[in-house]
């Protein structure tokens, strides 16, 4: 699905990104750690059109996107989340589900100004949609929850809802346990595992919290000092004597 290859991204002298190079394969849950600094962030920037890289390639299937905008990777079902939700926080849930997909006939003026039967219909689909996104969520009671009302939790459901109103087929999920109390950051990863099992979904995952990257993520790849330093399996990965020099024994060494 997506490959990386001798990938660069500097900030004057920093090499936030050093000669990058790896794989996510199709309907895989791809796990990314690495210690504070290690360029996790950047690559997905970088990925995800944010940052224009200095060299390399990355390649979604057998298109190179590695100088696409951001829209354009949108359309093309590439989704990014972050760590701090951004969320309309004045619209309701439902509001927020209905403002993704692009191209909405009423967004264009003459349509609006007609009142344009097809912009109804359009509409009503959407809105049906969005309806089945928060029911395959579980947030029905918060349907018409204002979305600055949520919790940080709700928030990441919110955000992985609107990866949903569109034909994602590779979601970039940056730490989206991040400030997640213990029992939503349960619904959160069994939502995703559901993304993939039932809707083919195919995942890469940036995140802190051990036990949920070794609950959903197969391979795990980790970044130190802006390169790969190692992939394979959780249980390899925290056995690693040079992944765990990296990270300084925080983190992983209660996970031997």
């Amino acid at each position: 699905m997506l490959k990386v290859k001798n990938l660069h991204k500097y900030f004057g002298g920093l090499k936030a990104v050093n000669n990058v190079n790896l794989n996510v394969q199709k309907g895989s849950i791809t796990g990314l750690i690495g210690p504070n600094g290690a360029g996790k962030t950047t690559l997905f920037n970088t990925i995800a059109g944010l940052y224009t890289p200095n060299n390399g390639e990355i390649f979604l299937e057998e298109k190179n996107i590695a100088r696409l905008k951001p829209h354009e990777l949108f359309n093309m079902g590439v989704l990014r989340t972050f760590q701090i939700a951004h969320e309309f926080t004045s619209l309701t849930v439902l509001e927020n589900l209905m403002m993704v997909p692009g191209n909405q006939r009423g967004e264009k003026l003459m349509f609006a100004l007609f009142a344009d039967q097809s912009v109804k219909n359009q509409e009503e689909e959407i809105r049906v949609k969005a309806i089945e996104v928060i029911d395959f969520l579980n947030l029905t009671h918060l349907t018409q929850e204002i979305a600055g009302n949520l919790s940080g939790g709700q928030k990441k459901l919110l955000e992985l809802g609107r990866t949903m109103m569109v034909d994602a087929q590779l979601v970039l999920l940056d730490e989206v346990g991040a400030g997640v109390n213990r029992t939503l950051l349960n619904e959160i990863s069994d939502v995703i595992l559901r993304l993939n099992k039932e809707r083919n979904y195919t995942f890469f995952v940036i995140e802190h919290d051990m036990d949920l990257i070794e609950k959903i993520c197969d391979p795990v790849i980790v970044m130190a000092e802006g390169s790969v330093l190692f992939e394979g399996k959780f249980s390899d990965v925290k056995s690693n004597e040079n992944v765990i020099e990296a990270y300084l024994g925080r983190g992983l060494e209660n996970k031997k």
